[in-house]
């Protein structure tokens, strides 16, 4: 069961006086403490009479070295999958060329590409950002732009997101027409600490429903017109990313923590969250987390990091549907791997993997499964998903995402032997990244997530298949 100190911490009404700014839903009215059926689109106006925007203009009052440092001091950690510190990863971008004065020289354009695409099967939480409160994300572009000196920025939202595109659309055009973006520069070309405007442009770009451009190289491909193939790595991004260029990759959700850290400091933020357990770096802040699959009240709630599992799912979700038991959920998109029954208690860190034996906290979007669901049909649609998805560029990942699908199929209808269990096992071991066999972590998610589902839950497919019986004959001596 769930500690009584976790179970204060995390239950909702103790979130609800701490969380009291609503460093993500202040805008959005999101379950336990407020109706979902009063949200509405928030506009510039309304954005900036509720405090928007405050960040951004204190943040043009500083060095931008030192939003990099305060950023980097938040330890506020990349929520689109990975996980990585975000202050750091905008560290790797190469210094800037100084004259004889110290003054920046002006030269080509660098980059923002802002991962939009929210592809992943489960996930739906940059979505209510972007339905929603959208300026919020694009104060946190202008502010990684200003910090960084990122002439342009791209968003690349997912090409199922029709309705997200145009309220995107507007809430740029609203930012342009009040000055925010544009060629006099940032707030209206208010002076920043280096006494001069600096302008950024902000773009939209719509996918075309590709699982693969969610992957960070895949995106930039798609960005310049191409095939969303995976790049070969090194070189990253911040070194040569969008047109050849040093850019910088950031999901929605991370950029719209940025202007609360800027105007509330980090300490602020460190407050929220939980340290690593396991000698990492910490999982500070506040995670937007969308449940669905079998409970009562799916939808997306702003929790600490560090929630457990089963508070997620009994005190914001209303427990599970129809009072079943709990059976297992995928933690973070499906390519993250499941946690079976006797792991409920998980803690949803970014250590979750490292401590549950799936291969991280992903997106932080739980599907819940209940006491009926059949884990070998679950077990065959995510294969299905992933041979679907493949780009193909990568024969492990090509041939083995096919295989590992024939094998699935084989075993729900019960024509398979226990020999292809072990086989299933052994192709999806053998496909992954890890070995450096394929340029991309698709394969990764491919045999996490079957590897996870096949060895917690055995007795499921064991029961599915024939068993394998050997003959072996034994000869005593010579035949006489």
């Amino acid at each position: 069961m769930i500690s009584e100190n976790a179970a204060a911490r995390f239950a909702p009404d103790a979130l609800r006086q701490k969380l009291a700014d609503g460093p993500l839903t202040k805008r959005i009215p999101t379950f336990p403490w407020a109706d979902p059926k009063d949200r509405h689109v928030v506009g510039y106006d309304e954005y900036v009479r509720t405090g928007g925007y405050k960040g951004l203009e204190k943040a043009l009052t500083m060095p931008r070295a030192d939003v990099v440092e305060l950023v980097k001091a938040s330890t506020l950690r990349g929520r689109g999958g990975a996980g990585f510190p975000t202050g750091l990863k905008w560290t790797f971008l190469p210094k800037l060329e100084l004259d004889e004065d110290g003054n920046e020289v002006e030269g080509e354009p660098r980059y923002l590409a802002i991962n939009a695409d929210e592809s992943e099967p489960g996930t739906f939480k940059d979505r209510l950002l972007m339905d929603f409160d959208p300026h919020l994300m694009l104060e946190g572009i202008a502010i990684c732009c200003y910090a960084c000196k990122l002439e342009k920025a791209y968003i690349f939202i997912r090409g199922e997101y029709h309705h997200q595109a145009h309220v995107v659309e507007q809430a740029i055009a609203e930012a342009y027409e009040q000055g925010i973006f544009g060629p006099k520069g940032l707030m209206g070309g208010a002076s920043n600490a280096g006494g001069k405007p600096f302008a950024v442009d902000c773009y939209l770009h719509r996918g075309a429903g590709a699982y693969i451009c969610g992957e960070e190289t895949g995106l930039l491909e798609a960005l310049e017109g191409k095939r969303g193939w995976p790049r070969i790595k090194p070189p990253f991004p911040a070194i040569k990313g969008l047109f050849d260029r040093p850019t910088i990759i950031n999901n929605v959700e991370t950029l719209a923590h940025l202007p609360t850290i800027v105007e509330h400091g980090s300490a602020w933020f460190c407050d929220q969250g939980v340290e690593s357990t396991v000698g990492g770096p910490p999982s500070f802040g506040t995670k937007l987390m969308g449940v669905s699959g079998h409970v009562e009240r799916p939808g997306v709630f702003e929790c600490e990091l560090g929630i457990p599992l089963r508070t997620l799912v009994e005190q914001y979700c209303g427990g599970m549907r129809g009072g079943k038991k709990f059976k297992g959920a995928i933690a973070g998109g499906v390519s993250m791997g499941v946690l079976s029954a006797d792991q409920y208690e998980a803690e949803l860190d970014f250590d979750i993997g490292r401590k549950y034996n799936v291969l991280g906290l992903g997106t932080a979007c739980p599907t819940v499964f209940d006491e009926d669901t059949d884990m070998v049909a679950v077990a065959r649609n995510i294969a299905r998903f992933f041979k679907h998805e493949s780009c193909g560029q990568c024969t492990p990942c090509r041939e083995g995402s096919g295989w590992l699908y024939q094998l699935m199929l084989r075993i729900e209808a019960g024509d398979a032997r226990t020999k292809d269990l072990d086989l299933a096992l052994e192709i999806g071991t053998s496909m992954g990244s890890m070995p450096g066999t394929t340029i991309c972590g698709l394969a990764d998610g491919n045999n996490w997530a079957l590897r996870t589902i096949m060895n917690k839950y055995r007795d499921e497919f064991e029961a599915r298949v024939r068993r394998t019986y050997v003959p072996v004959n034994v000869t005593v001596g010579s035949k006489g």
